[in-house]
């Protein structure tokens, strides 16, 4: 492998900014950027003027119509695919066509048609494919996993997972393009493919049968209308009656946000800012989910996007005990010189796990402090994937292409069985191999 490996961004949303800026600076001795492509010209002046202020030089910005160009002529090693996650199918197989390798921010794709088209695709080009799981490095949930690596709950028999989203971050899946299926998959796929992905990689196996249930509970125009709520507006931005709504952005109150979104309407015709409370919604906000796993764990998982705290609670019970995590994200009310507030430094706001030995004592596990975005996860992600060189990792927290697809799986599953009722078997949709090809 050469000393500095070269990248070319597709996708120059807000999530993109997180890999220019590795290349630009923490990470510019072994990774160059050489390219960048999007519908929207804007955007990508916007994040070169970001590679200016950090003492960068701008690269090349493409119209996603000519991605195989830039492809061509600045010749990088590997893609980063962070667009809308319905499109990552086709510049996955783009990029390997023109010979590149291929980092993809999760989730892999949204659809059964979509993942076949991109193992046909390394199967015929024989390119790498690498899914950007970033909780994998979270310090908290490595904790977790290193537990189980160590037998604390000896064979792993059952998973409790519930997962929280506020009334911030939920609401805001229901403001942008997640809020139609046909974009994100819906929640079970965007969202829920970290949690899938988790529970495959703690547990070190993959799912075998998948039945959930899913409604659209709150977000939505005829929930509001049933509450007795009304809302005039289509988006926030603009809206002088959405000034006292607690569910309103606006675009125009923040420097990244006029940026990336309001100034490139006119090209892409994208509204990042609409009314939680509208039309169009197609994603459900209410989800519950059960699995089978080949090596026989069952799976009970829960996904609701309107708390009024945002986290996690999960427990892997075995055969010699149970490990439980509460994790706690953050709290929409939460005053910033409150003593809770205070006690909660850090990216994550609370964070306890417990271990309980089968007829033994039960003890308080130490937590990993972290820092950075995700818990701490995404500086170690991004030392992993620019600068690790094949160091030795006890946790195997690289995922694989079959990693990503055996969690991409289970929300596609999922939303097959909404849809019909029935439980799905993940044979009869894709051939996955025996346990994590990661390990």
């Amino acid at each position: 492998m050469k000393a500095r490996q070269t990248y070319a961004i597709v996708g120059a949303g807000s999530r993109a900014d997180m890999y220019v800026s590795a290349t630009a600076k923490t990470f510019a001795q072994r990774a160059q950027l050489v390219g960048m492509c999007d519908l929207s010209q804007t955007r990508m002046s916007w994040h070169n003027r970001q590679l200016r202020q950090k003492g960068a030089s701008p690269v090349p910005a493409y119209h996603a119509e000519d991605f195989d160009a830039m492809i061509a002529e600045t010749k990088p090693d590997t893609v980063i695919v962070s667009t809308m996650d319905s499109w990552h199918h086709h510049y996955i197989v783009r990029a390997m066509e023109g010979g590149c390798d291929v980092i993809c921010e999760k989730p892999l794709t949204t659809t059964l048609d979509k993942l076949r088209s991109i193992y046909d695709a390394i199967e015929r080009t024989g390119r790498s494919l690498r899914v950007t799981f970033n909780y994998r490095y979270a310090p908290a949930f490595t904790r977790f996993r290193q537990l189980v690596m160590e037998g604390a709950v000896g064979q792993p028999l059952a998973v409790d997972f519930s997962w929280v989203l506020d009334t911030s971050h939920g609401a805001d899946y229901f403001r942008r393009w997640h809020r139609e299926k046909e974009n994100s998959g819906g929640l079970l796929v965007h969202k829920a493919t970290h949690h899938f992905d988790l529970v495959n990689w703690w547990i070190n196996s993959y799912p075998q049968r998948v039945f959930a249930l899913g409604e659209l509970k709150f977000y939505g125009e005829a929930n509001a209308a049933a509450r007795g709520e009304q809302y005039s507006y289509a988006r926030y931005t603009g809206a002088g009656a959405a000034r006292e709504d607690p569910f309103a952005l606006f675009l125009d109150q923040k420097a990244a946000f006029r940026g990336l979104y309001l100034d490139a309407e006119e090209e892409t015709g994208y509204i990042r800012d609409r009314n939680v409370f509208g039309e169009a919604i197609s994603a459900e906000d209410t989800m519950a989910v059960t699995a089978r796993y080949q090596n026989g764990v069952l799976l009970s998982y829960c996904l609701v996007a309107y708390a009024p705290w945002e986290g996690l609670r999960v427990a892997i019970t075995g055969t010699r005990g149970r490990i439980e995590l509460d994790v706690t994200e953050n709290v929409t009310h939460l005053q910033a010189d409150s003593e809770s507030a205070a006690a909660s430094k850090g990216p994550f706001k609370r964070t306890q796990i417990r271990a309980f030995p089968m007829f033994g004592e039960p003890y308080e596990v130490k937590v990993p402090a972290g820092k950075g975005g995700h818990g701490g996860a995404d500086p170690l992600m991004l030392e992993d994937i620019f600068a690790a060189g094949g160091r030795p990792d006890p946790y195997r927290r690289a995922a694989s292409d079959i990693d990503g697809a055996a969690s991409v799986l289970v929300g596609i599953a999922a939303n097959m069985s909404i849809e019909s009722g029935a439980m799905i078997e993940i044979s009869d949709l894709f051939d996955l191999p025996p346990g994590p090809v990661s390990d």
